[in-house]
């Protein structure tokens, strides 16, 4: 199904299928394409509505009768860790970060495999050879970074990343599944919001968050959280989380959601 907005721009809707998060549940999505010289500055206004960006593609969830799926951003100036996170960042005090343009690796790509055989057999991702492994990787018409990370000589973990104008943006990151008593998992997240603070950004874009997933529920734990809700950004309070994570309301009809959508302002 196709929709456009002024100016031509097309968005398009998956066909419905079931929710890699929630049981019993259907997933959709409203997606629009990057390209050409425009594609940076609309994957920034879109994201700043609650896309996510997949190689040149960006996307929003639209299922009917389930709005459980928030795009999330840590207020980054703000944070503060846990004690819990203090012990998994002095845990990793020996971890090295090294920051290179969006290129995928043979190393990379053996971690990624072990990386999903180890916790995500059965998702969407398993059956990815190298060749789509770098199409993930390099397919990026914006501002994009690999983030590696090695301890003791050896890559651990890896995150692509997108720098946005306020923030940056965690796209997809795997790390080795044989350190589960370093949390890295945890640990690039609390990088990622040290290399927003060293360079004056705001915000660290954390995707999806999902209450009520295992998978996805960890993500309210940084604070301050901002979520994007009922077309806007909100500071998520404790005492706010059933109100906003009500999972039987309708969303607005496609025709209208696509129509509320900002792009970016012609020169």
């Amino acid at each position: 199904m196709r929709h456009s907005l002024p100016r031509s721009h097309q968005f398009y809707v998956t066909a419905p299928q079931p929710c890699p998060y929630l049981a019993g549940k259907i997933e959709r999505k409203l997606f629009t394409a990057l390209q050409g010289a425009g594609a940076g500055a609309l994957n920034e206004v879109l994201s700043h509505q609650g896309f996510r960006r997949s190689q040149n593609v960006v996307y929003r969830p639209s299922c009917a009768g389930c709005s459980a799926c928030l795009s999330a951003r840590i207020i980054a100036g703000e944070f503060r860790p846990s004690r819990t996170h203090r012990r998994i960042l002095r845990r990793n005090a020996g971890i090295t970060r090294f920051a290179t343009g969006p290129l995928a690796t043979d190393a990379q790509f053996r971690l990624f495999r072990r990386y999903l055989d180890a916790r995500h057999a059965t998702g969407g991702m398993a059956d990815m050879d190298l060749h789509e492994f770098a199409a993930m990787v390099e397919e990026t018409p914006v501002r994009s970074r690999v983030i590696e990370y090695h301890l003791d000589g050896a890559l651990v973990a890896v995150c692509l990343t997108d720098v946005l104008s306020d923030g940056v943006s965690m796209v997809y990151s795997f790390f080795d599944p044989d350190l589960r008593s370093h949390s890295l998992g945890t640990y690039i997240i609390l990088d990622h919001v040290a290399m927003a603070s060293e360079a004056g950004l705001p915000y660290v874009y954390l995707g999806y968050w999902v209450p009520g997933s295992p998978k996805m529920d960890y993500k309210r734990h940084f604070r301050p959280l901002e979520i994007f809700h009922a077309g806007e950004w909100r500071r998520l309070e404790e005492a706010d989380i059933s109100r906003v994570t009500a999972t039987g309301i309708d969303r607005a009809a496609i025709g209208d959601q696509v129509s509320a959508i900002q792009l970016p302002a012609t020169k």
